[in-house]
């Protein structure tokens, strides 16, 4: 059976250690000769992510990367002679995934916050960030909203999920790639909107792309948003759109962001009540982000 082999973004993932010191480790001090794909991509083993673990155990500790590469030989003879480890994150099952959503969902029923934070911290240990975002917490936060428009769940209980499921997300942007991207984006809500969960997701999914994203987040002045895409020189602007007031606000609102950005930047505007106004969105020029599968579109450029 082929080697199971990750792509240098997951394998960052895997190991703890930032895509950038990952390529630095390797022109500098040479710790790891990946693999290439025949498209030119980076791929990493199982047993490359444990070295990158140890070697991040060992900085952590206080040795020097330059230190700890010279103790390379010995540090891949203690790999070659451990116990087989399992893979580094196994895929979990439909009937895994499943039952996550339904106990954090019997969690929130019962108001017990403790244990909706627990399942979460579950998802966050046995998947990588980007699939616990995709796998999980979107289809979480989609039934939990289900559940609060049919009368289900109360304000609280939404609520109640809604704040875990929006730390687990600061706490993957903290943690994913840095802003080193070649393009750079700016991500807003609407000057009114205070529903952000859409805007972080989607600022995770971009930088583990390896785009430079700013992240203004919530109730967004329409001025700002087009004063930072500026003095920024963003190659793309993405706008979240939540909250239905009307066609009418819904298009002054867009079009005085639209007015701010530079000419030839893309908007990409996404969220329930963009979704109503398609066609103001078609007026203006700016694309609507519909389903998963403008991700291509979209991160194409």
């Amino acid at each position: 059976m082929a080697e199971r082999t990750y792509r240098i973004h997951v394998a960052a993932e895997l190991s703890g250690v930032r895509v950038e010191l990952i390529r630095a480790w390797e022109r500098r001090y040479g710790v790891l000769t990946p693999r290439r794909t025949p498209s030119g991509y980076r791929v990493y083993t199982d047993r490359d992510v444990a070295l990158l673990r140890r070697l991040k155990q060992l900085t952590e500790e206080g040795v020097s990367i330059s230190e700890a590469a010279t103790m390379l030989p010995q540090l891949q003879a203690e790999l070659e002679t451990a116990p087989p480890a399992p893979p580094a994150s196994a895929e979990p099952s439909a009937t895994s995934l499943k039952a996550w959503q339904e106990e954090a969902l019997a969690a929130a029923a019962a108001l017990d916050q403790r244990r909706v934070s627990e399942v979460l911290d579950e998802v966050l240990s046995a998947l990588t960030p980007l699939a616990a975002y995709e796998q999980v917490l979107v289809s979480l936060q989609r039934e939990v909203g289900e559940r609060w428009h049919s009368g289900a769940f109360s304000v609280a209980q939404e609520h109640l999920v809604t704040q875990e499921v929006r730390a687990r997300l600061i706490s993957l942007l903290h943690a994913a790639p840095g802003a080193g991207g070649r393009r750079r984006v700016v991500l807003a809500c609407f000057p009114d909107e205070q529903h952000e969960l859409g805007l972080l997701g989607a600022a995770l999914r971009m930088r583990h792309a390896g785009l430079a994203v700013t992240l203004l987040g919530q109730r967004t002045p329409a001025a700002e948003v087009g004063r930072v895409a500026r003095e920024l020189r963003a190659e793309l602007v993405g706008l979240s759109a939540v909250t239905d007031h009307g066609a009418q606000d819904f298009e002054d609102t867009l079009s005085r962001i639209v007015a701010g950005v530079p000419r030839g930047v893309p908007v990409w505007v996404g969220g329930s009540a963009a979704l109503v106004h398609q066609d103001v969105c078609e007026r203006l020029g700016v694309h609507l982000f519909e389903s998963g599968d403008d991700w291509s579109r979209l991160l194409g450029g």
